[in-house]
């Protein structure tokens, strides 16, 4: 059977933890920002909102802000990848848990879709404990964003230094029918 471009990309990606500092494209951003808004939401209710971050001082703050939340604050938990698009559901739009799936899908065609134009990226986790956080709400305040907002998690993008690492085998079992 041949596999089409949509099933090599879905089998293919994978998380990249080290990156250049090269930007990434406007024209590719534009792509796969488009492609996390038009993920699949509860109810078409589309209570995702994603925030490019490319300014170094927003980064650096967020990447301070992870770090403390795991409890290495020395540590680089977005790899220094030169954006982030911070993923973040309105749950007064969806409620808590509604909300966290939408988000979940908007992470997913974010970096499915990273992954189709040739940009590396990785799922970064804490953008729940991040935003609840004074700092996290601030940062809320300063993007014009409700209260009500709840983080998800931000997708890292770049361009990798190192190649990717080969899919590791899958588990047997986690497939029934029925």
């Amino acid at each position: 059977m041949t596999m089409n471009e949509t099933m090599k990309t879905l089998l293919g990606r994978r998380s990249v933890r080290t990156y250049l500092p090269r930007p990434v494209e406007p024209e590719k951003l534009d792509e796969i920002l488009q492609a996390g808004l038009y993920a699949p939401s509860a109810m078409g209710r589309q209570s995702v909102t994603i925030v490019l971050v490319q300014d170094a001082e927003t980064l650096a703050q967020l990447r301070s802000l992870n770090a403390q939340i795991m409890g290495k604050p020395d540590a680089d938990p977005f790899y220094g990848a030169p954006a982030a698009a911070v993923v973040l559901t309105d749950t007064a739009l969806a409620g808590e848990e509604n909300g966290r799936c939408d988000g979940a899908l908007a992470m997913g065609n974010l970096m499915n879709a990273a992954a189709s134009v040739g940009v590396s990226s990785c799922w970064i986790n804490r953008m729940k404990e991040t935003f609840e956080r004074p700092e996290g709400r601030a940062l809320l305040r300063a993007w014009g964003l409700p209260e009500t907002m709840m983080g998800v998690g931000a997708c890292i993008l770049g361009y990798a230094a190192a190649p990717a690492p080969a899919p590791a085998a899958r588990r047997e079992g986690r497939l029934l029918r029925v």
